[in-house]
């Protein structure tokens, strides 16, 4: 499994960061939480076949996670026609606003987008990728991921109301390979109770403020742990 970080920023860019995202590949297949920035750009720019694109997966409706996706689906819905990926959006609404802003560009969705309202449990599995979904209180609705391939397990948290609030802890009853969390609402040192109670290989700080960053070393010096901050054009490999 290679995860990319697109985009690692917070509410909004940074100079050098973008909003969410972030690319996962697993043998020839790619997938992605979020789409906060304009990722068909850098579909196209990386050469990634569309077709290999296979599923994307929205933590909230937040703009700064789904800008990008109204571009994604406009241009799959008139040119990129061997794209078919299912499309997971926490609420219904989210759907008819993509088909309204389609037909307001005078063009209109595609029918065989495979689109899915996500609930809690597991909500995708291709053979190759499987998802599991869990509730969270930054908004309602907002989702935690976690995502299973290769035998490998990463929590992705999106966004949460805090971390002794509702991070969830039932992803981690079984050992995680990696947790990619968010620091753009609360001090990065909150989640230091977990890296101690749990079983965690690596952990990621994503969606942080600069202002931020020095208590994200605060972190990695207090942690027993790997941790490390994420930027635009990250590579991991697990």
């Amino acid at each position: 499994m290679k995860i990319t970080f697109i985009g690692s920023s917070h509410g909004v860019p940074e100079g050098d960061r973008r909003c969410a995202c972030t690319m996962i590949e697993v043998e020839d297949r790619r997938y992605f939480i979020d789409m906060g920035t304009q990722v068909i750009e850098d579909v196209r720019r990386r050469h990634i076949p569309e077709e290999s694109i296979k599923g994307v997966f929205i933590t909230h409706m937040h703009g700064d996670h789904t800008n990008g996706l109204v571009s994604f689906v406009d241009l799959i819905s008139w040119y990129f026609k061997t794209c078919f990926p299912r499309v997971v959006v926490p609420e219904q609404m989210a759907v008819e606003v993509l088909k309204a802003w389609l037909m307001v560009n005078h063009n209109h969705l595609r029918e065989d987008i495979e689109f899915q309202v996500t609930q809690e449990g597991m909500i995708y599995n291709d053979g190759v990728l499987k998802v599991t979904a869990f509730k969270t209180k930054h908004i309602d609705p907002s989702y935690a991921y976690l995502v299973e391939a290769e035998g490998k397990r990463v929590l992705f948290t999106g966004d949460l109301k805090g971390p002794q609030i509702d991070f969830p802890l039932e992803a981690l009853k079984d050992p995680v390979d990696l947790v990619i969390a968010e620091a753009a609402h609360f001090s990065p040192v909150e989640y230091l109770p977990i890296m101690k109670e749990q079983e965690i290989g690596r952990w990621i700080i994503n969606h942080y403020q600069p202002r931020k960053v020095p208590e994200v070393w605060t972190l990695k010096q207090q942690a027993q742990i790997p941790v490390e901050l994420a930027m635009d054009e990250m590579e991991v490999e697990l």
